[in-house]
């Protein structure tokens, strides 16, 4: 028999980073694996109308040059056969909660990053065996358990284990030592690296830092002075050094906030007005729900030919209303935007965020009559709408736009990137 101990280190950890391939598409093929088992598919917003853009897509699409992000009807030129599918974030969060379970199983040092991807410290896991095997077993039981693929880095940190479970996909497992990045990760441009973007990467290339080679062996003081504090995690990063830990706790969401694109053009605030108002109605109401209060609202908006903006506007006094959200981010459209421009998308974000217990609201004489009214409105609104589903309890300008109207779809509604909607990891619920 093995000694397992000598796969683990005498200090240092061992990470895990866990990421299912191509999630969304998955979790319909595991469903329903006659209709869409090694098919190209893709998910996307709006299938009926063959607009808008694809969400994700199965491996078999990606093969044929389809990739995320395209328009729907240039995927559909590429692959006339593409099986279009419409989003089911009840079905996702359901598949999630499940293989997030079959990974907690192993170690509660479980950090759950997005929806379809989660860190293990499994240091302390040596009693399921090495450090491969406790992969192999997490992979395997995901596949058995739930039909679904996905791919497993191993390494001494977080960074290098996101990075390792991107070398093999679908479905593969690497180990990423701090030994192997010279070899495996120098040669590569700056911006393979997790965490650099395309600015990022661009204005190292101004400086004459092409690879993250090159990157390793900058002059710290160098990028410093051009980055800022993130200089030096450049410098670290390029050398596969890495100091954060993976945190059980589920922190405090940082901001909240929903997007959606239309299948249309929206044009002038008119057309945005019923959009808006859903948005702000769905934040505010994931806002109460954790007793939070914002401090401030961020627009996003995106054009048909995918320019994005924001723009945000700290608020005189914290609010937790959807009726105050709404305003200000109609302001902020009718103030940052031209009436003619046509607009894709828009998003509707909550920022500075703090416990509403915590929070002193300042009221004044005409504001301090009613917002107990406010507040007591709110509570049986929320009440009925937890009873009844989203749509028991409605104003009239959301009814008035039937696209908006799926934001209080919970089969529909996206949380790709909402941590506050993640199961908490522990024992499986009922």
């Amino acid at each position: 028999m093995q000694n397992v101990d000598q796969y683990y280190p005498a200090s240092g950890r061992v990470i895990l980073h866990v990421d299912m391939n191509a999630f969304y598409c998955s979790v319909h093929e595991a469903e329903d694996p006659d209709q869409y088992k090694g098919k190209a598919t893709a998910v996307a917003g709006s299938v009926e109308l063959r607009r808008g853009i694809i969400v994700t897509c199965s491996y078999a699409a990606r093969r044929l040059g389809i990739s995320t992000g395209m328009q729907v009807q240039k995927a559909l030129r590429i692959c006339p056969s593409l099986l279009l599918i419409k989003p089911n974030f009840h079905l996702y969060r359901k598949y999630s909660n499940a293989f997030m379970q079959i990974a907690y199983s192993y170690t509660p040092l479980l950090e759950a990053v997005s929806i379809d991807e989660c860190y293990l410290d499994i240091t302390g896991s040596r009693q399921f065996g090495t450090p491969l095997e406790i992969a192999e077993g997490i992979q395997r039981r995901i596949m058995e358990e739930l039909g679904l693929p996905c791919s497993i880095g191993i390494a001494p940190n977080k960074l290098l284990a996101k990075i390792a479970s991107d070398l093999k996909k679908p479905n593969g497992i690497s180990i990423l030592r701090l030994r192997d990045v010279p070899d495996i990760l120098w040669d590569k441009p700056c911006n393979e690296m997790f965490g650099i973007g395309s600015k990022t990467a661009e204005k190292l290339r101004k400086l004459g830092i092409y690879s993250i080679g090159q990157l390793a062996a900058a002059d710290e003081r160098m990028l410093v002075e051009h980055f800022g504090v993130m200089g030096s995690w450049l410098k670290r990063a390029g050398n596969g050094i890495d100091h954060g830990v993976v945190n059980p706790e589920r922190e405090q969401s940082k901001s909240i906030g929903h997007t959606t694109t239309r299948p249309s053009d929206v044009v002038g605030l008119a057309e945005a007005r019923p959009i808006l108002l859903n948005l702000s109605d769905q934040v505010a109401r994931r806002l109460r729900k954790q007793g939070l209060v914002a401090s401030g609202v961020q627009l996003t908006i995106r054009t048909p030919d995918m320019k994005t903006i924001t723009r945000s506007r700290q608020l005189e006094t914290p609010t937790e209303s959807a009726e105050d959200i709404y305003k200000t981010a109609c302001d902020q459209f009718a103030r940052h935007w031209k009436g003619d421009k046509p607009v894709r998308l828009l998003g509707v974000t909550l920022q500075g965020l703090t416990a509403k217990e915590d929070s002193a609201i300042q009221l004044d004489l005409f504001n301090y009559e009613r917002q107990p009214k406010k507040e007591s409105l709110n509570q049986t609104m929320d009440m009925l709408r937890n009873k009844f589903g989203e749509n028991a309890v409605l104003t009239a300008g959301m009814l008035s736009d039937s696209h908006s109207a799926r934001l209080r779809n919970h089969k529909e509604r996206g949380t790709s990137l909402q941590k506050d909607n993640l199961h908490k990891t522990g024992p499986a619920e009922e």
